[in-house]
């Protein structure tokens, strides 16, 4: 299947359920988001949390109870424009899907909060490697020892997203991706994983594993799983998210949201 063009191509793809894989490299310099879906009950806390951890968590549109088209993305339908969801019922994993139509309910509040993917276009421009790209493969994700600051309900450690490269390029990506504040902005870390707490880079919390030649260092960024493990870590009746990787294409372009 050809690549879309667009974002509306995309999603009018996924909604057919003709395309179920991650969206990594897909619509470049298009903003991608993570999607949380809660009862409205507890989304105030959820907001909170979000709000005291901007880093991992960028908040870029909150919908109100029961909607399901978001601001950034006219007609799109959040139930059925994401490739893949989880679903958690009392803070247990229970499924993976391709549409929620069916579970979805009026109570429900869909939070969209930046994704690193949206930066990928500026370090391919800069000549940055990006390796699960390089690969063919999900990015790899990494539960850390960062605590994220808990809000009511819900707390966190904070997950990371990785991409191997030179200490040079490493400085680079920095520079290219400091500017990107609501799509997680410059790394939280370079360098040894143990620091903050990731034991075995050959087996990611999340996504998949990716080579790291010699000459080469791990450099981390602040990931929005983290809002899946703080939405899941209270016994909710029923939240849903996207599958790490599988992300909501907007129509917001990256450059839109950059600091100058």
């Amino acid at each position: 299947m050809s690549t879309p063009a667009t974002p509306v191509e995309l999603r009018e793809l996924i909604r057919r359920q003709e395309w179920t894989r991650p969206t990594t490299g897909v619509c470049p310099g298009i903003i991608q988001a993570n999607l949380v879906m809660m009862p409205e009950a507890a989304a105030f806390e959820f907001l909170l949390f979000c709000v005291r951890n901007p880093k991992p968590c960028p908040i870029l549109d909150v919908l109100e109870p029961g909607a399901f088209e978001p601001g950034i993305a006219e007609g799109a339908d959040l139930r059925s424009d994401l490739p893949r969801y989880r679903v958690f019922q009392n803070g247990e994993f229970r499924k993976e899907v391709e549409d929620v139509k069916d579970i979805f309910r009026d109570d429900m509040v869909s939070f969209l909060l930046g994704c690193s993917f949206s930066f990928e276009n500026a370090m391919l421009a800069a000549d940055l490697p990006i390796r699960n790209l390089e690969e063919g493969k999900n990015v790899s994700m990494y539960t850390t020892g960062i605590d994220c600051r808990a809000a009511g309900r819900f707390q966190s450690k904070m997950v990371v997203s990785m991409r191997p490269m030179t200490e040079a390029q490493a400085v680079r990506a920095v520079q290219v991706t400091t500017r990107f504040h609501l799509t997680h902005g410059a790394p939280v870390h370079l360098g040894d994983p143990e620091k903050i707490g990731i034991a075995d880079l050959s087996r990611p919390d999340f996504g998949d594993a990716v080579t790291t030649a010699p000459g080469e260092i791990p450099v981390f960024w602040a990931c929005g799983v983290t809002s899946q493990l703080a939405a899941t870590s209270a016994p909710l009746p029923l939240v849903i998210t996207h599958s790490p990787g599988h992300m909501f294409v907007s129509d917001l372009k990256d450059e839109d949201l950059t600091i100058l």
